[in-house]
């Protein structure tokens, strides 16, 4: 059982310490005010997760608005914004990240969401209620999310 209480406190401990490097939101850091140069989590992404992330509906959904030949098993693929292939030769890891954190500072009247902001925006509804969504908003999508994305998307090469 000591063991066990010794274990089960050294997972916390650690479990905090990573949680600690998380970037949160509002400390997001823009270099030239489109890119975000350091990583959300210090942590590589997995870009297997990232192509998950990019083709659910229920997470990115950024298949909604644009294709991608890497996950042409899922149908439906947008045609609002633009082809993701190759997108990993386009734009740094630093630019995808400021994109994906933000989108409307690279692109100034986009409709693409900004999935790594929770102020600065009409607050959406609390369900079907009419009234506006109590507390405070979590981002769409998580730090770790983001990371994989990117490390999906800079796998998109020519």
């Amino acid at each position: 059982m000591r063991g066990f209480k010794f274990t089960l406190a050294a997972a916390l401990v650690c479990a905090g310490a990573a949680s600690a490097d998380i970037v949160a939101p509002a400390d997001v850091v823009f270099t030239d005010g489109v890119a975000v140069a350091a990583s959300l989590t210090g942590a590589a992404g997995n870009p297997a997760e990232g192509a998950k992330i990019v083709g659910s509906k229920k997470l990115g959904n950024c298949v909604a608005c644009h294709a991608v030949s890497a996950l042409a098993d899922i149908p439906f693929h947008g045609e609002v914004g633009p082809m993701l292939d190759g997108v990993g030769d386009r734009w740094t890891e630093a630019e995808l990240r400021g994109i994906l954190v933000n989108s409307k500072n690279m692109f100034e009247g986009t409709v693409m969401p900004a999935y790594y902001k929770v102020d600065g925006f009409n607050r959406p509804g609390n369900a079907y209620t009419g009234k506006p969504a109590e507390g405070p908003l979590d981002p769409l999508l998580s730090a770790q999310q983001i990371e994989d994305v990117i490390a999906f998307l800079a796998s998109l090469k020519e």
